[in-house]
C-alpha cells in the first residue's frame, strides 16, 4: 500500500501476530518529542531504536522502552510506515478491547505527531481519512465503530489522542466520502 506516497522507516520493534488473528481494530494515538515539540525527527528515531537520549532530559525517562507503530502521520500529513500492517507493532501497550487483551495481536496503530491539549492539523486528518479507509478496504474487519484512540483500550493509562482529537470532524471525513 503505497498509494499515498508513504514513506518507509523500518523499525526493529515488531515481532509476528498470532497465527490466528483477525486484524480489525484501528487504534489512533499521538505522540512528540519530546513533549508538545513537533517538526524533528526524534520520534523515527525512537521508533526506529536509535534515539540519542543524552540530547534532551526526557529522553532518559524513555530511553528502555522498545516502542513502535505501523503508521506516523507528522503535522504536514505526511505517512510514515515503521511497521508493515502484517506484523505485530508494538503500540498499544497493556490494553483490551471488548473483552480481548493484548490490542497489539489484532490491531493497527497510527501515530498522529501532536498531543492531547493541542489540536491536529487539517493535513493530518486528511492523510488519517486517505490511510483510513485504505485500511479499510484492506482489512474489512475494520468498521468505522473499530477506530478508537489508545484511551478506549487502555484507560486510566493512556489519554491519547486527547481532547483535542476531533472525533465527529473526523467522522464526518471519513463517511463523506470526498475530502
Amino acid at each position: 500500500m503505497n498509494t499515498l506516497n508513504i514513506q518507509s522507516c523500518p523499525s526493529p520493534h515488531y515481532n509476528e501476530r498470532p497465527a490466528e488473528a483477525l486484524i480489525d481494530l484501528l487504534v489512533i494515538h499521538n505522540i512528540s518529542l519530546p513533549p508538545e515539540q513537533f517538526g524533528d525527527d526524534y520520534i523515527h528515531q525512537f521508533f526506529q531504536g536509535n534515539l540519542d537520549c543524552s540530547i534532551h532530559p526526557y529522553f532518559d525517562t524513555i530511553k528502555e522502552l522498545q516502542v513502535s507503530s505501523h503508521y506516523l502521520i507528522d503535522r504536514t500529513g505526511k505517512i510514515f510506515q515503521f511497521v508493515d500492517c502484517r506484523k505485530r507493532a508494538w503500540h498499544a501497550g497493556v490494553s483490551s478491547w471488548q473483552g480481548r487483551e493484548n490490542c497489539n495481536d489484532f490491531s493497527i496503530g497510527i501515530e498522529l505527531e501532536g498531543s492531547d491539549a493541542i489540536p491536529y492539523t487539517k493535513e493530518q486528518y486528511q492523510s488519517l481519512v486517505i490511510l483510513t479507509k485504505q485500511l479499510q478496504h484492506e482489512f474489512p474487519a475494520i468498521t468505522n465503530q473499530n477506530i478508537v484512540g489508545h484511551c478506549d483500550i487502555a484507560p486510566g493509562r493512556k489519554t491519547d489522542p486527547g481532547e483535542a482529537f476531533d472525533w465527529e470532524y473526523f467522522h464526518s471525513l471519513l463517511t463523506a466520502g470526498k475530502l
